[in-house]
């Protein structure tokens, strides 16, 4: 391969991204992705050809095209977070978090059935592999590591709501204190649409008020 024929190699692989794939043998080779396009201006295309239009309805959704913008990067807002518990009500947390007094998010009781939910909305574009994270630590020690994936939404303009299991707070007063967390959310590109530290307490009793 001459120098020219490098130049254009490298001219193309900078049109689009570049992954390896393997062949029969295990050999890897180079396979360029095309570039990322918009997802309005993918709507467009070939928009009076109307078994490829339902096809895309199919494979999309009713995408609200109001969601759409210029640009091919996907945005994701989370909005907020409820703590759901049987007998209790709902506490529902906008995102970002406000602190109480004590720098307390929220507080929980020990031995206690509780579950989250989130609601976000997606613009501009698909994403795809939405997951999320969060961390827990006690007295600087890492407790607790879950990571879900969410999945892949299109844009639309009422909110996604996403339910996790539920769960039990730990019980003892060894468990009763002071925790830190940090909650992320980002999709299968890394790309990173919130990462937020904050702290809660969990308590003997549930607090007369949130």
């Amino acid at each position: 391969m001459d120098n020219k024929e490098k130049e254009n190699e490298k001219e193309n692989h900078h049109d689009g991204d570049v992954e390896e794939e393997e062949d029969e043998d295990g050999n890897k080779r180079a396979v360029v992705l095309g570039p990322q396009v918009p997802l309005k201006e993918q709507l467009e295309l070939d928009k009076d050809d109307e078994s490829l239009r339902r096809w895309k309805e199919q494979l999309l959704g009713q995408v609200d095209t109001e969601q759409l913008g210029e640009t091919a990067e996907p945005e994701v807002k989370v909005l907020d977070l409820t703590i759901l518990s049987p007998g209790r009500p709902d506490l529902v947390l906008p995102i970002p978090f406000h602190s109480d007094e004590k720098g307390y998010a929220f507080a929980l009781k020990d031995g206690s059935p509780y579950s989250f939910r989130f609601s976000f909305i997606v613009s501009n574009n698909i994403v795809s592999g939405l997951k999320y994270t969060n961390t827990v630590w006690k007295t600087g020690v890492r407790v607790e590591n879950q990571k879900m994936m969410l999945g892949t939404f299109s844009p639309q303009l009422e909110p996604y709501v996403y339910e996790g299991e539920e769960e039990t707070t730990p019980s003892g007063i060894f468990a009763r204190g002071s925790y830190s967390a940090k909650l992320k959310f980002f999709d299968d590109d890394g790309k990173c649409y919130l990462e937020m530290r904050y702290y809660f307490e969990i308590r003997k009793e549930w607090p007369a008020t949130q």
